[in-house]
């Protein structure tokens, strides 16, 4: 085994590191000799430092990544911001706290978010989602207007099939303002097929400005309503919000959502 006895630039070191995809830590390498050489630290504690160095860069530049593939609206706002004391009923602090641990999200179980306009339903639904991709998942962030066209022309327009396969491949998916719009036949049975897919295998979020009961509405078939609320509600956690305009309140929490 030769040993290197030799001098080593500091930049010959790094250009090694790089060359084996040690890329963050090859970055601040000058700095960590010379807390190491300052502190006296084993070889031990010097690799170790080094090792978290690239395993921190590495999350930060993937949690980077996920964020861009999220497609969340601008201004995203963390899950701590909202306040669900101020709504009337259908969520307590405690319960908020208990989605925000991700239990859930393990366990390939849903949300839904059902209630009027203005109580929040979005803002807990993103908050999530940024809450999931600080521990690391990937989401997909989508309204159900956006969602529907995707499906309709994924066969046909090359942008929307790769949505459709993000989309199919993400961890956590929220569909965001289902009922706002009606869906035809096609549609409806297309809707039903990604969510037969992600049964048990993808956690997905629900906002709806409509209780479960009127889904029947939006997807004009019964039985075929009846099937999809079977998968969505078999593992899913379900707060119907009632109170005072969270959005007329808070006006800055929801300007660009």
């Amino acid at each position: 085994m030769r040993v290197v006895t030799q001098t080593v630039q500091i930049g010959q070191l790094m250009s090694m590191m790089e060359t084996f995809g040690i890329k963050h830590s090859a970055r601040s390498l000058a700095d960590q000799l010379d807390t190491a050489e300052r502190n006296e630290l084993s070889c031990r504690e010097f690799l170790a430092t080094l090792l978290i160095t690239e395993v921190e860069g590495r999350n930060a530049r993937k949690s980077k990544r996920n964020y861009a593939a999220a497609h969340f609206p601008p201004n995203a706002r963390a899950l701590g911001e909202f306040n669900p004391e101020e709504l009337e009923s259908g969520m307590s602090p405690s319960q908020l706290a208990q989605l925000a641990e991700l239990s859930w999200l393990d366990a390939h179980g849903n949300v839904v978010l059902a209630g009027p306009p203005g109580l929040g339903k979005t803002m807990i639904a993103l908050g999530l989602g940024l809450r999931a991709i600080e521990e690391g998942y990937t989401v997909a962030f989508e309204k159900m207007d956006s969602f529907v066209k995707i499906l309709d022309d994924a066969e046909v327009d090359r942008k929307a099939g790769f949505r459709l396969k993000y989309l199919k491949k993400a961890q956590l998916v929220i569909i965001d303002e289902i009922g706002y719009t009606p869906i035809n036949r096609n549609q409806a049975n297309r809707f039903f097929g990604f969510v037969s897919d992600a049964y048990e295998r993808t956690s997905m979020v629900f906002t709806t400005n409509n209780e479960i009961t009127q889904w029947v509405e939006l997807i004009g078939d019964q039985t075929l309503t009846t099937a999809m609320l079977d998968r969505i509600l078999h593992h899913a956690r379900c707060f119907s919000l009632r109170g005072e305009s969270y959005r007329l309140k808070h006006p800055e929490a929801f300007a660009s959502i």
